[in-house]
């Protein structure tokens, strides 16, 4: 039995609506799927009604922006089984307001470049929580600028460095660390392998600060795996895995079970979930 637990819908950056995620979920031979959407739960009672009817187990989550100001590195969060969504979400709708408000400034930027349109734009972003990168390329592709919605043309205009790019600030990781464990969730570090979060994963591992870390992940060399194992041996901790889907919107192909995690992994993630906070 295994399970993806890193999956994006359309309530954030993915192009497959939730439900649609689960139902693909099945058709791989998943048992369980979390729904881990950029600072968002919005999709999770979506994915738990599909759960129930089609007999995948959902693993409620989300994937927190976050910065490591002491090494300047943004830092991205996975919280599982948050017992206080409502007080976790107030706090994250924090950030989808900046990112949207980041976004706009960079959709002014591309205005004097490109003929798109705010309404054009807002057919892409409205189903999702806040304004991504994808949602504006999709409205750039639908005018022929570029064929690939993730790819070349968003890395010249608004990825980091990009003619457009606007940064955003995100909230400090260890404040977020402390907001997942005072609404009762657990905290896995993702991907460390793509913002070389491998130094910080040991210093918060020996802090008893998470409860695990993203192994397996399509940007996580076999160097970083090492290394996670490494640090996940000496400290106890749940190596995790997931494909990081986004459907369409993904820089490489890494569809929904290519990368997973083990049951034993998942049955320990439950356990801890279980325990009072």
């Amino acid at each position: 039995m295994v399970g993806d637990l890193h999956t994006h819908s359309r309530k954030s950056d993915g192009s497959m609506y939730a439900a649609d995620i689960v139902a693909y979920a099945k058709r791989v031979h998943l048992d369980y799927l979390a729904l881990t959407d950029h600072d968002t739960m919005a999709g999770v009672p979506l994915a738990e009604e599909a759960g129930k009817e089609l007999g995948v187990c959902i693993i409620p989550g989300v994937e927190i922006s976050t910065k490591d100001y002491q090494r300047g590195l943004p830092v991205h969060m996975l919280c599982y089984f948050p017992k206080d969504t409502e007080t976790l979400q107030k706090e994250l709708d924090k950030t989808l307001l900046s990112r949207a408000e980041t976004k706009k400034q960079m959709i002014e930027k591309i205005r004097k470049i490109y003929p798109v349109t705010w309404e054009y734009i807002e057919r892409f972003s409205r189903e999702s929580e806040s304004i991504y990168e994808s949602h504006i390329m999709q409205a750039l592709a639908d005018h022929g600028y570029t064929n690939t919605v993730i790819g070349s043309l968003k890395d010249d205009l608004i990825s980091k460095g990009g003619s457009c790019y606007v940064p955003n600030a995100y909230p400090d990781t260890r404040e977020v660390l402390r907001l997942i464990h005072d609404v009762g969730g657990l905290a896995v570090v993702a991907h460390p392998g793509q913002f070389h979060s491998i130094p910080l994963c040991a210093e918060l591992a020996e802090k008893k600060q998470i409860v695990g870390i993203e192994y397996a992940h399509p940007r996580n060399t076999e160097e970083v795996r090492a290394s996670i194992q490494s640090i996940c041996t000496k400290y106890g901790l749940i190596m995790t895995g997931g494909s990081d889907f986004h459907g369409q919107f993904a820089k490489s192909p890494h569809p929904l079970g290519s990368f997973v995690t083990q049951e034993p992994a998942i049955q320990k993630l439950i356990g801890l979930s279980k325990k009072p906070t």
